[in-house]
């Protein structure tokens, strides 16, 4: 089980409610900020997602914790008539919803607000769901995953983007002096919420990463469970499916 990491510790919010004000509160310099934290390499990350659903020609998709839609607009690509961005931050989707608008896609990219435990849609609804840099911001793991494997359609494709730890001794120990010291430090200057980054930090260093993220999708019913490290290990894309 996942040390339990919330953004404010002494807050008497749960973590849903915790982290729906830390997003709201950093929407605005989110994207800005998480370029110079990743380096730019997000964005091949989130391509790497895009090329996979792409391979099973979906018709309809969801994006779930879409955040700012930076993954829901990718997602056009994959000739998808229906992309829905879903997260739990009204900030973040207002966010998103006028990057949608700039490009339009209002017809073909809607984003909704709602919970990943209780998704608003019927079973067997979508050919594929992705999740980036969102599933460790679950309350509830298992029953957000259970959600996801239930709106699902059988043989669809479930895709997650994860930051995760490297295995290797030297990168290792690179990734944490700078996850531990430099990115807290990075939103400490440059974040209107001093403590948000703390929390990236500190739930991405806990939260199950590997084999151990492979056997919870596997123990809630996916099927064809793969995880692929990406730079090192310092992000890893999952794949699943639904029998």
């Amino acid at each position: 089980m996942a040390k339990k990491v919330t953004p404010y510790k002494e807050s008497q919010k749960n973590k849903k409610e915790q982290v729906t004000e830390m997003f709201d509160t950093i929407s605005e310099e989110y994207d800005g900020l998480n370029r110079v934290i990743s380096f730019g390499i997000d964005i091949k990350w989130r391509q790497k997602v895009v090329d996979l659903v792409s391979s099973v020609k979906p018709q309809k998709v969801l994006d779930v914790a879409t955040g700012t839609g930076d993954l829901a607009i990718n997602l056009v690509e994959t000739g998808a008539e229906e992309i829905i961005g879903l997260d739990i931050s009204p900030g973040m989707l207002d966010i998103g919803r006028n990057k949608v608008s700039k490009k339009s896609l209002d017809q073909k990219i809607s984003m909704v607000i709602g919970d990943s435990e209780k998704l608003p849609f019927d079973d067997d609804t979508f050919d594929a769901i992705t999740v980036a840099f969102g599933i460790r911001n679950f309350m509830n793991l298992d029953k957000g995953l259970s959600e996801i494997l239930r709106v699902l359609k059988p043989n669809g494709l479930f895709v997650i983007l994860e930051t995760s730890v490297p295995t290797k001794p030297f990168f290792k120990q690179g990734y944490q002096i700078y996850s531990k010291y430099i990115l807290p430090n990075i939103g400490r200057l440059f974040s209107k919420d001093k403590k948000a980054y703390s929390y990236l930090s500190e739930s991405a260093s806990v939260f199950p990463h590997g084999e151990e993220l492979n056997n919870i999708l596997s123990n809630i019913g996916f099927i064809n469970v793969k995880d692929l490290p990406q730079t090192f290990g310092v992000a890893s894309i999952y794949t699943a499916s639904k029998a």
